[in-house]
């Protein structure tokens, strides 16, 4: 395996950490209070202008659609490198380089499985940062981590389809520039388990769709928001039915793949960033006559980080090597074991954290009660660690069994 960036990669890494460096982190001051300014009303989730600056310099620096190999050119463990440094201002730096998701699982999808009508009408205006869009699958009244379960139906009608259900937990749906959702529901209910499942584009402006609510995660409400929606006969042609009838349960295999690896880059830059924070209080701050640094109980939790988080990124980029060169279905069991470990490793050095810095690591001074509600949230979104260690286990017993076949003795 070999793990090293290409040439081009290297280049595009180095300038991302001085893009990072130089223009993402000293404006998250501007950002957090373009915010603060309208938290609790209509403009709430409204996107810092500062973010647009950001956009406009990443896309001159050639820092833009990187995760889409289609369109950037790079390997998985190329986009990884640049991915990690993203998390370390993951509400801004992301988006920069229109690499956020849900975005990008979205895009995947609509490149994978989209018609050319449907391309040109969503795909081109995403890819090009214009729009917003979201992903429609988690329902409140089922466990959604089986996506077997989803009750949302979407009935033909002619050369319509009809939707009814409710969905929570949509990301990005606060974002007034969500323009499009990708919904999940079921065309044939009593078919077999796995295509009884299909996937239609929405617009966000199709009479029916409601917006219930915007759901606070740990009591922080992002900028792109995690939403309630309920959908009332909503109508929309069949032409915008995303692949085949039947497909959605495999289209969402497909979408969520790339999407959970992603999120593991950047909570390795994510707990990096944490690192970096504690390293610099305990050097600064001084109790019972010496600073923290030379306390055992801190030099021990910075030890455990700096080995955690390697371990981590080791795991990360086999599985993107793996997925270079056999696609995400061969790389099925690292997917689901990093998506365990990464929101893991990351909860846990982040805690480590805000530990070392006190009181002041679980106010909004420090970036760290953020960045935990993120990395916490994260055990749960695109499938609980209890579903990805079922799939390992399923794995491993699978090979363990294949094994004990062919070492079992013959019977005379």
């Amino acid at each position: 395996m070999d793990f090293a960036p290409s040439t081009r990669a290297a280049e595009l890494t180095a300038t991302m950490r001085t893009f990072l460096d130089e223009h993402v982190l000293p404006a998250e001051d501007e950002y957090e209070r373009f915010r603060a300014e309208r938290r609790g009303t209509a403009a709430e989730h409204d996107l810092p202008p500062v973010v647009h600056r950001l956009k406009d310099t990443a896309r001159g620096l050639g820092l833009w659609n990187l995760f889409l190999p289609s369109v950037s050119g790079l390997t998985n463990v190329d986009y990884a490198q640049v991915a990690e440094i993203t998390g370390w201002s993951p509400n801004m730096a992301p988006e920069a380089l229109n690499c956020g998701a849900p975005d990008t699982g979205n895009m995947e999808t609509l490149h994978l499985f989209g018609t050319e009508a449907q391309k040109e009408q969503w795909l081109t205006p995403l890819l090009e940062g214009e729009i917003r869009s979201a992903f429609a699958m988690t329902e409140p009244q089922v466990a959604s981590s089986d996506a077997t379960n989803i009750e949302t139906s979407i009935v033909r009608d002619g050369d319509d389809y009809v939707i009814n259900g409710r969905k929570w937990w949509i990301s990005g749906t606060a974002d007034p520039r969500c323009a499009i959702f990708i919904v999940m529901g079921k065309t044939d209910p009593d078919g077999p388990r796995h295509t009884q499942q299909s996937m239609v584009l929405v617009p966000r402006d199709t009479p029916g769709l409601e917006v219930v609510r915007h759901l606070p995660v740990f009591g922080y409400q992002d900028q792109h928001g995690h939403s309630e929606l309920r959908f009332t006969d909503v109508r929309v042609p069949v032409t915008n039915l995303l692949g085949e009838e039947g497909g959605g349960f495999a289209i969402a295999q497909a979408r969520l793949g790339p999407g959970r690896i992603h999120h593991c880059m950047r909570l390795i830059g994510m707990a990096e960033r944490a690192i970096d924070l504690m390293v610099r209080r305990a050097t600064e701050r001084v109790a019972f006559g010496k600073p923290l640094s030379e306390q055992g109980v801190v030099r021990e939790q910075i030890a455990e980080s700096r080995i955690e988080v390697e371990q981590a990124r080791l795991l990360v980029l086999k599985t993107a090597w793996l997925i270079d060169q056999h696609g995400a279905r061969g790389a099925a069991t690292e997917i689901a074991a990093i998506k365990v470990i990464a929101p893991r490793m990351a909860c846990r050095i982040i805690d480590r954290a805000i530990q070392v810095h006190g009181g002041a690591g679980v106010s909004d001074d420090t970036p760290l009660a953020g960045f935990y509600a993120s990395a916490r949230t994260l055990r749960l979104a695109d499938g609980p660690d209890e579903v990805h260690l079922r799939t390992v286990a399923r794995q491993e017993l699978g090979r363990h069994g294949e094994v004990a076949a062919r070492t079992r003795p013959a019977t005379a």
